[in-house]
């Protein structure tokens, strides 16, 4: 296969991944939630590992600095280290939501196989903590472990990490857009 051919190939299949009108109904729902949780005065907690740890940076930031809807998310390096070294690193997260979060806030967890244990812990620690919403975004296979936790649920169908990844991030940066209900804006 050329290069060329391959391009063409991946870019394909990443566009028919994008297309998903299964995706509309639940990003309208989130939209919806992310707005609720802010306006209650509460907010938007987002985790992701590796990869999806930057999407979670780059969509609180935009969510929150844009949109102008909190959210906050967790990737400082003491942050990780204390709770990793203290707690285990597969408890990271659930300690995170246990100290940092509140009744009513809204919960986006990121994990590109849906079986990260530390994503895992977080959501069980949610709920314990009575977060008012748990979105997903997942990939590999439809009966992974995170999405069967959560209340709204993101599955992309492809076992390509980078495919999987790419498609999170323009859903969860389209839920910027969708609340600020344009795309072109002046950067504030």
């Amino acid at each position: 296969m050329s290069d060329i051919e391959f391009l063409k190939n991946y870019f394909g299949e990443l566009n028919k991944l994008i297309n998903n009108s299964d995706y509309y109904n639940d990003l309208v729902k989130v939209k919806d939630i992310l707005k609720k949780t802010h306006s209650s005065g509460k907010k938007t907690m987002i985790f992701g590992n590796g990869g999806s740890a930057a999407i979670a940076s780059h969509f609180s930031v935009d969510l929150t600095k844009n949109a102008r809807v909190r959210c906050t998310n967790y990737n400082e390096s003491d942050l990780l280290t204390c709770f990793s070294n203290d707690y285990g690193y597969e408890r990271w997260v659930e300690k995170a939501i246990d100290f940092y979060g509140d009744e009513g806030d809204s919960l986006i967890l990121i994990s590109a196989g849906g079986n990260s244990p530390n994503m895992i812990n977080g959501a069980n620690q949610a709920r314990k903590k009575n977060i008012n919403s748990i979105i997903t975004f997942t990939g590999n296979d439809s009966d992974n472990k995170l999405q069967n936790l959560g209340d709204i649920n993101f599955w992309v169908n492809s076992k390509a990490y980078n495919h999987i990844e790419n498609v999170h991030q323009i859903l969860l940066l389209s839920l910027v857009d969708l609340i600020i209900g344009k795309s072109e804006y002046p950067p504030n």
